[in-house]
């Protein structure tokens, strides 16, 4: 395992905050050899910063994701990258239509690895309040730890 991506539609909201929150889950069981990156599978803002609730919601939680910048889901990320996940099922069902034959990459839903939860998809906090952020974070933390367990548990 060298390499995770986590994908949203717009790559501002939801996928740089689990790509702060996945670096900090996996620095702290050890692995920090593991690389992330986030990307979306719009082009809607290629270049452009986090969305400044999620700057803000990540700061309170000491995650700094300020410098990332948004790009777009590209072919040779699923010969890169080993696992690639989703944030919801349309980003899912749109990653696996882009997915080329023979790519190494394993394409999940990001909650999957949050156990056994009653949802299945991180909300897309983009049209709500701040509280949506804060909810998405909750999400993420949970599947963030889960991933960085499983992985630790595929090393040994």
């Amino acid at each position: 395992m060298k390499s995770i991506l986590l994908v949203c539609l717009g790559n501002i909201c939801r996928s740089p905050m689990a790509q702060g929150v996945v670096r900090r889950a996996l620095d702290e069981a050890g692995l920090t050899h593991i690389t992330t990156d986030s990307a979306g599978t719009s082009g809607w803002h290629v270049g452009g910063p986090p969305d400044p609730r999620a700057v803000k919601a990540a700061l309170m939680r000491d995650i700094d994701i300020f410098a990332q910048r948004a790009r777009q889901v590209e072919a040779g990320d699923f010969h890169q990258f080993d696992i690639i996940a989703a944030m919801d099922r349309d980003n899912y069902a749109r990653l696996r239509e882009l997915q080329p034959e023979r790519s190494t990459a394993r394409v999940h839903m990001f909650l999957e690895f949050a156990g056994e939860l009653p949802v299945r998809e991180v909300p897309d906090p983009y049209y709500g309040g701040e509280d949506g952020f804060d909810h998405a974070l909750d999400l993420i933390e949970l599947a963030a730890r889960g991933l960085a367990a499983h992985i630790a548990a595929r090393a040994r």
